[in-house]
């Protein structure tokens, strides 16, 4: 249009009137290709899920195929690449965040589905409570209650839990270019996966993504540093939660 109208400033009527459809032409193509990318998302998700489906229904029955162990007798190796996949290809959100995007947390009345990961609280071995990374097997409306996996200890640790011990996982990245505010802020106190772990500590929020790709740099509680705080981890979207508890003194 410049080239059409170099002479001209402003734009007369007419190139204001071509321009509006040039707008408006880029605006429905580009509304268009979204769509198709959220249908190829959705076929992705649905087919996700029944590759879950059977995962689950395999482990139920007790047959596992060469592909899928159980995570019993997973290498500890194996099952951190499986963590660590799970968090890179967990979907980016791309419009206004809904609950379990990023750090917008459920709805009082959700229910995680089975086979969801979440973190459940539990007692260890020697007494002491701690935050565990877990698969839900069940859930029962008439109590109110989850039967959940540990992910570490597959079909050998279950527990059976109340829903304030249940904290389901983001099922979507927030992305931080658009939607910063569905992201934990800098000295947030949250419960993170420790890298190499299954299990959830409390930190604070050193640096939230940049990027949608970006994970949070968080501070870890740890007594062994003269402050209280080991230094900066990173850690995935994945794998940050709220931490309802209050900071420690």
């Amino acid at each position: 249009m410049q080239t059409e109208n170099k002479s001209q400033s402003p734009p007369s009527p007419y190139y204001r009137t071509k321009l509006r459809g040039l707008y408006t032409t880029a605006r429905a193509d580009a509304e268009a290709e979204c769509s198709i990318l959220r249908h190829a998302l959705d076929k992705i998700a649905e087919i996700k899920s029944l590759l879950e489906e059977r995962r689950i229904a395999a482990k139920m029955a007790g047959v596992y195929s060469d592909s899928d162990p159980p995570r019993k007798t997973m290498r500890r190796g194996v099952l951190m690449t499986l963590l660590q996949q799970s968090a890179m290809t967990l979907p980016l959100w791309i419009g206004n965040p809904p609950p379990l995007c990023g750090a917008t947390p459920a709805s009082s009345d959700y229910v995680a589905k089975q086979g969801d990961k979440v973190a459940a609280r539990v007692k260890a071995v020697d007494g002491d409570e701690q935050w565990i990374l877990a698969e839900v097997v069940s859930y029962n409306h008439s109590t109110n209650k989850y039967e959940v996996d540990d992910i570490d200890e597959e079909g050998k640790e279950r527990h059976t839990l109340s829903r304030r011990r249940i904290i389901p996982l983001p099922q979507w990245k927030a992305n931080p270019e658009t939607d910063p505010e569905a992201l934990f802020s800098k000295d947030q106190l949250v419960l993170a996966l420790y890298p190499q772990t299954t299990c959830f500590y409390r930190a604070l929020i050193h640096t939230p993504p940049h990027r949608p790709q970006d994970d949070y740099s968080v501070l870890f509680e740890d007594t062994s540093y003269a402050d209280g705080y080991s230094p900066p981890l990173n850690v995935a979207q994945r794998y940050v939660v709220a931490c309802k508890e209050n900071k420690k003194k």
